[in-house]
């Protein structure tokens, strides 16, 4: 596969935030995969890119979800929720990515 070149502002905002949850932390665990929130539009080699530039670690594969967003009442009023584009990335083994914040 030959090596793409993207543009670095775009790939600092491909990722949007981590997911911390309970899901997410089982994948983590049972597969060493990592969960982003992504923009819409985003690519799998956008991810990647964006995943190994930001945090210089080797990235195995990506995985991409698209939740749409839920129809809540308000009161009287309807509201909808945004749709969700969901990365799940597999990391190489050896790799580790630790987005807790503490210190190993």
């Amino acid at each position: 596969m030959s090596t793409v070149k993207f543009d670095e502002g775009r790939l600092m905002q491909v990722l949007v935030a981590p997911i911390v949850s309970e899901k997410a932390t089982m994948v983590a665990e049972k597969s060493n995969a990592v969960t982003f929130k992504v923009l819409q539009d985003a690519t799998k080699l956008e991810i990647k890119a964006a995943v190994e530039l930001m945090f210089k670690v080797e990235v195995k594969g990506v995985s991409v979800v698209n939740t749409k967003g839920k129809t809540k009442r308000f009161g009287k009023s309807v509201g909808r929720r945004d749709n969700v584009r969901k990365a799940y990335v597999t990391l190489k083994p050896g790799q580790e990515l630790n987005l807790s914040g503490e210190a190993a």
